[in-house]
């Protein structure tokens, strides 16, 4: 099967995306949001109160399908012809630091920037690199693990009108849902979903011909009936009812709620800024959500499973704004510029990462396929140290030769960093005890 064009949704796969957090009409006051709060009045009745730690919430920017290290943060431009790539380096003002010359606004700002050049794993599988990455566990058909954001909201405890783990523009990274859901926490702990277009979020409109004075009217039936129910059964459901209804209803009558998804109050030259791309959207938006309180937003940036014809794909070749390279340097170089001016970046850690690397040498159609054993992460905000490289690969780019960093370590310093204990121990299927990870080290070189 010819491997798709890494300007489609679609993965070599055959995996589309699509949104797998079907959250209805809202008719009764938005039932998926009511839904979230239902189930996290359960799970949170005994939770402790999160820790102090460096950060207070993550944007995580996702390059769905896989980003080639060789071709972006780690080129070896004194390579052999069919392993070096197309695109020549420039300088960022770091020494020992040289990026893709389609990176010219990410250079500019790499002294906030950790470079991790020595990311490494064995699973070359879209969904299970994903899942790997996302959760610091080597998927297993026991059960599914909570992904990081998951594992963050349930760690922030209940209260507030914003959402704790939020989507963009879905839940459905690497192709599967459970990938950035909750796993074996109660659904609650998924991520909201803000629909295709981060410039108009769902679901946060009550529908056509329903307003607040009608809903009032449907919340006291809702007591009523909930006064009879109790009479029939006093079981947790009926006695929370109250409760996730009382948020859902605020998270939608709440003004300061609803702006923080808004991107017209934004200005025409800060959108710009960002690019006119979709993940330059996503971006802006995260920094409106953790701005606004979320504490986990998680960028999904499609189309990077460049299976061929990496130098007509990745940079501006055929149009302004049809290439992976220029959108995604407009966009997270403005995350960074634009949360450090706004005072948010040291309380704000920001993640930059995908599945896996690609293979050191270019296919016969100009690409490069798979390759887990080395890839790239940047970290930046909360409380990393910038302008520094971890790790090395060796002269091809094939695996690290210096610091190898996994899925787990990575996993267990984002945690780390926003106050969750790795090391601690949840309810798991059936009431068994489960840490939140059996393995990974904190990569102490950030800090």
């Amino acid at each position: 099967m010819t491997p798709a064009s890494p300007s489609s949704s679609r993965r070599c796969d055959g995996i589309r995306r699509r949104d797998f957090l079907h959250v209805g009409l809202l008719t009764n006051l938005g039932l998926s949001v009511s839904d979230l709060l239902r189930w996290q009045v359960r799970a949170m009745a005994s939770e402790p109160a999160r820790k102090t730690a460096h950060a207070t919430s993550c944007i995580l920017i996702w390059l769905d399908g896989g980003p080639s290290h060789l071709d972006t943060f780690d080129l070896k431009p004194d390579a052999p012809a069919e392993i070096r790539s197309p695109f020549t380096t420039i300088p960022t003002g770091i020494a020992g630091i040289h990026l893709c010359e389609h990176l010219p606004r990410t250079a500019k700002v790499m002294r906030e920037v950790a470079l991790i050049r020595s990311l490494t794993h064995e699973l070359g599988n879209h969904d299970t690199g994903a899942r790997f990455l996302l959760t610091g566990h080597r998927p297993t058909p026991a059960f599914e693990h909570p992904s990081l954001g998951s594992l963050i909201a349930h760690g922030a405890g209940p209260g507030g009108t914003m959402p704790p783990y939020v989507a963009i523009p879905g839940d459905n990274v690497g192709g599967q849902s459970t990938a950035a859901r909750a796993g074996y926490l109660p659904g609650a702990f998924s991520a909201f979903n803000v629909g295709k277009d981060p410039g108009r979020v769902r679901d946060l409109d009550l529908p056509e011909g329903v307003s607040f004075d009608r809903s009032e009217r449907r919340r006291d039936l809702l007591h009523k009936l909930d006064a009879f129910a109790r009479t029939v059964e006093d079981a947790p459901p009926t006695r929370n009812r109250d409760a996730f209804y009382q948020q859902a209803y605020r998270l939608l009558s709440s003004p300061e709620a609803r702006g923080a998804f808004d991107l017209s109050q934004e200005s025409a030259k800060t959108r710009a800024r960002y690019g006119s791309s979709r993940v330059g959207a996503g971006c802006l938006l995260a920094r409106r959500l953790v701005e606004a309180g979320s504490r986990f937003v998680t960028v999904v940036d499609t189309g990077w499973d460049t299976h061929q014809q990496i130098a007509r794909e990745l940079p501006d070749s055929r149009f302004p704004g049809s290439g992976k390279l220029p959108s995604l340097d407009h966009a997270y170089a403005a995350l960074l510029t634009d949360l450090r001016e706004r005072g948010l970046l040291d309380s704000t850690l920001v993640v930059l990462l995908g599945e896996f690397g690609r293979t050191p040498k270019l296919n016969a159609l100009g690409g490069r396929d798979h390759w887990p054993r080395a890839g790239f992460a940047c970290l930046a905000g909360g409380g990393v140290q910038g302008g520094r490289v971890i790790g090395a690969t060796n002269a091809l780019g094939e695996l690290p030769i210096e610091r190898p960093v996994s899925p787990p370590d990575l996993a267990f310093t984002i945690l780390k960093l926003l106050g969750v204990d790795p090391t601690r121990e949840l309810t798991g299927p059936g009431g068994r005890p489960l840490r939140i990870l059996n393995e990974g080290t904190f990569i102490s070189e950030l800090l």
